[in-house]
Parts: structure tokens; C-alpha cells; sequence
């Protein structure tokens, strides 16, 4: 098991170890000889998915865009670019849970705010790129990706919490249609996944997918399968569906940069200013129909329309100052299925023992000290002991359960 590495020269890019899966879905190591690159996904090549050598995100295109030559030995290196960018969202994560026992303060409503209006579009985003290529080939091998890294932890994390909650002195419940909590994620990615060779034969699936998530706001879809989620956060996903390495690199440019910076302080203003209203933060979870909004049907479609605006513009301002280079955090961005799993243990423990009620949490000096608890939390939970202390728990290997696979 690797530790975190110390920081490569630039020109250096890094294989990763026995890193496992991430909250995208995807899993490491790869086989040995296995590249990646634009024509496959720099995080979601699973066991058995080889392909030619392609340019990786960022990196290995020459002058015209064509790719360099492929080293005579060795695979292509991951590139750092979206580690990065996975580690400081799922950072957010716990961050946004432990702030719910104080959003009577405008300081920590404002933050609240801030972060669910983009963080999990952008991971979502993020996993839709991912799975661009997840049924090109080797369907077997993809079937028990998905029942590895998806059904397997849902099933163990929704006995585990109902353990937990039930410990905690709470009524035993168990309900394998509703998902406990950041269950949610697992069961909707699961359904994006599956929807993927759907929306990869369509000619324009992204308008396509804008019109059913504005329209699915007319219907009262309950929380069973995270159904409400997989449609109010459906645009997110096809849009990372489409998106080719090319896209991010556009990104890298300072007037690019310049402007993302002044998105994100207009977003922040923008939050300050929706929590002084006391506006509900419902709409903020992409769930829940016009009529549980309180909303008229024109409202509605208002409000949908600008909040993917707002996501996307704060999406793409994120990803325009994410450092394309191996940072200290670059390794934990690597195992982030584990901090998002895990953290609603301290995180749920914290609530009901009143630890985050306490009356300094409430302003700007708690804040800062949630977010810094928070923070430590998903470095703590990113780290490569962290993964080999419950491996056997969230990745155990099932080979016994599937048959062989006939041979040609």
C-alpha cells in the first residue's frame, strides 16, 4: 500500500498504486500494459480495458494535436488534473452535512448555500465524464465493476448506518428502496451508468436531458431508487458524457482563470445575500416537484433553468482553477469513495451528541472551525491507511460470485 508521495517534478506524471475505487465508480490498479487517454477515461479504465495510447488530460498532445509518441515501455501515467479536482470536492461533503445543525446563522447558511448550488453537479459532471467509454467494450468486466463498487458498498453502507442509527438509540430501520442518507449517490450513479449507451446514441442528448429535468419538476418522483436525484441531477451527467479532454484544456488560460475567480466571488455575494432572505434551501438539492417547491409551474421551470445555469458557470469556474499539476492532495483524490462512505459516521455521531449545537458554532468563528474539522476529516479518511483498514468491508473481492467468462 503507497503512503501520500511527496511531489513529483511537472514532467514527471505518476502511476498509481493499489489506490482502489473513488466516488465515481472507478477502480485501481489497472491491469498491467493498460493505458488511457482521450480515447478512454483517465479514471474509469477498469480490469480488462485496453486500449491504444491516447494523449491524457492535459498532457502528451504535440504542436497541431496530435498525439506524441508512446514511450516503448512502461503504460501511460494518470494525470493529476481530476484527483485534484475529486479531492477538493468530496472535501465539501462533510463539510455541507455538518453545517445543517447550524444553518439558523446566516454566515454558515450562506456556505451551505454556496456549496450545494455546485458540488455535486460538478461530481456528477465529473462521473458522467468518467463513464464515457464504461460500455464500449468488456461487458462482463463492466457488470462487475458495477456490482463491486456500486451495489456492494450500498448494501453494506445502508446496513451500516441503520446499525449506527439504531445504536444511537434511534428506531431499527432497513430499506433497501430508500436510500439512507449520501446513499443516494450510489443508486443514481448506478442508473446514469446503466442509461449511458442510451445517451450516447442520441444526436443532441444534452438538450434532450435538459428538457427531462425541467419537465420532471411537473411530477411528484419520490426519494425510492434515488429516482428524484437521478433526474434532477440528469443534465450534469449527459454533459459529462460529452465532454472530450480537449474541453478541459481549454480551461487552462488566464483570462479563463480571471473570470472564474470573479464567478465565484459574484456566487458567494450572490449566497450572502439568498441567506439573509431566508430563502428555503430545498431547491438546492435538484429534487422535489414545483408543487412541493411551493412554486407555480412557470416558477418552476425559472428556477430549474437557473440553477443549472448557476451550477455550470460555478462548475466550470472550479475546474478553470483546479492546479493541473501533482499537488499534496493529488494522491488522496484517488481513494474518495472512502471520506464519502465513511464521514457520516463522525459526522451523524457529532449531530446526536450536540457537539455541533454548540452556541460559538454559530457565526463566522464557527464556521471556520467546521470547515477546518471537516477538512482534516477527508484528509484523514482519503489516506491510504484509511483504505486499508476497511477494504475488506468496502471492496471485498467477490470473484466467487461471478461465472467465467467463455472462452473465444
Amino acid at each position: 500500500m503507497s503512503d501520500i508521495r511527496s511531489s513529483p517534478p511537472v514532467t514527471t506524471p505518476r502511476r498509481p498504486a493499489d489506490d482502489g475505487p473513488d466516488v465515481t465508480g472507478t477502480s485501481w490498479p489497472l491491469p498491467q500494459g493498460a493505458y488511457w487517454g482521450a480515447s478512454t477515461d483517465p479514471h474509469g479504465v477498469g480490469p480488462g480495458e485496453l486500449t491504444a495510447p491516447q494523449p491524457a488530460v492535459g498532457q502528451g498532445a504535440a504542436p497541431g494535436g496530435q498525439p506524441e509518441p508512446e514511450p516503448e515501455s512502461g503504460p501511460r501515467k494518470r494525470d493529476p488534473f481530476l484527483d485534484n479536482v475529486k479531492f477538493l470536492l468530496i472535501a465539501l461533503v462533510p463539510l455541507g452535512h455538518s453545517l445543517v445543525p447550524t444553518l439558523t446563522a446566516d454566515s454558515s447558511r450562506s456556505l451551505y448555500i454556496f456549496i450545494y448550488t455546485f458540488h455535486m453537479p460538478l461530481f456528477v459532471l465529473i462521473s458522467g465524464y468518467l463513464s464515457r467509454n464504461f460500455w464500449v467494450q468488456n461487458s462482463t468486466a463492466k457488470v462487475n465493476k458495477l456490482v463491486d463498487t456500486l451495489l456492494i458498498p450500498y448494501v453494506v453502507v445502508e446496513v451500516g448506518y441503520a446499525t449506527l442509527r439504531w445504536a444511537l438509540g434511534h428506531k431499527w430501520s432497513l430499506s433497501i428502496d430508500d436510500p439512507a442518507w449520501l446513499n443516494w449517490y450510489l443508486v443514481a450513479l448506478l442508473f446514469w451508468r446503466l442509461s449511458t449507451p442510451v445517451w450516447k446514441r442520441m444526436k443532441h442528448p444534452v438538450p434532450v436531458a435538459i428538457a427531462i429535468y425541467l419537465f420532471a419538476g411537473f411530477s411528484d418522483i419520490n426519494g425510492d431508487f434515488s429516482l428524484d436525484r437521478f433526474f434532477g441531477l440528469m443534465p450534469f451527467f449527459v454533459i459529462g458524457l460529452v465532454l472530450q479532454p480537449e474541453h478541459f484544456e481549454r480551461l487552462d488560460r488566464l483570462w479563463i482563470k480571471i473570470v472564474g475567480v470573479g464567478v465565484i466571488l459574484a456566487a458567494a455575494a450572490v449566497a450572502i445575500f439568498v441567506a439573509s432572505t431566508r430563502t428555503p434551501v430545498a431547491p438546492f438539492y435538484f429534487k422535489g416537484s414545483y408543487a412541493n417547491l411551493d412554486l407555480t409551474w412557470y416558477e418552476g421551470l425559472g428556477l430549474r433553468t437557473g440553477l443549472l445555469v448557476c451550477a455550470l458557470a460555478l462548475s466550470v469556474a472550479v475546474l478553470a482553477l483546479v492546479p493541473r499539476k501533482e499537488t499534496w492532495y493529488t494522491d488522496l483524490g484517488t481513494r474518495t469513495l472512502y471520506c464519502y462512505l465513511l464521514h457520516g459516521i463522525p459526522v451523524m455521531i457529532a449531530k446526536e451528541m450536540g457537539w455541533l449545537k454548540f452556541p460559538w458554532l454559530f457565526g463566522p468563528l464557527g464556521v471556520l472551525a467546521i470547515s477546518s474539522a471537516c477538512f482534516a476529516l477527508a484528509i484523514v479518511l482519503c489516506l491510504p491507511q484509511t483504505r486499508a483498514i476497511f477494504k475488506w468491508v468496502l471492496e471485498p473481492r467477490l470473484t466467487w460470485l461471478y461465472r467465467r467468462p467463455a472462452r473465444s
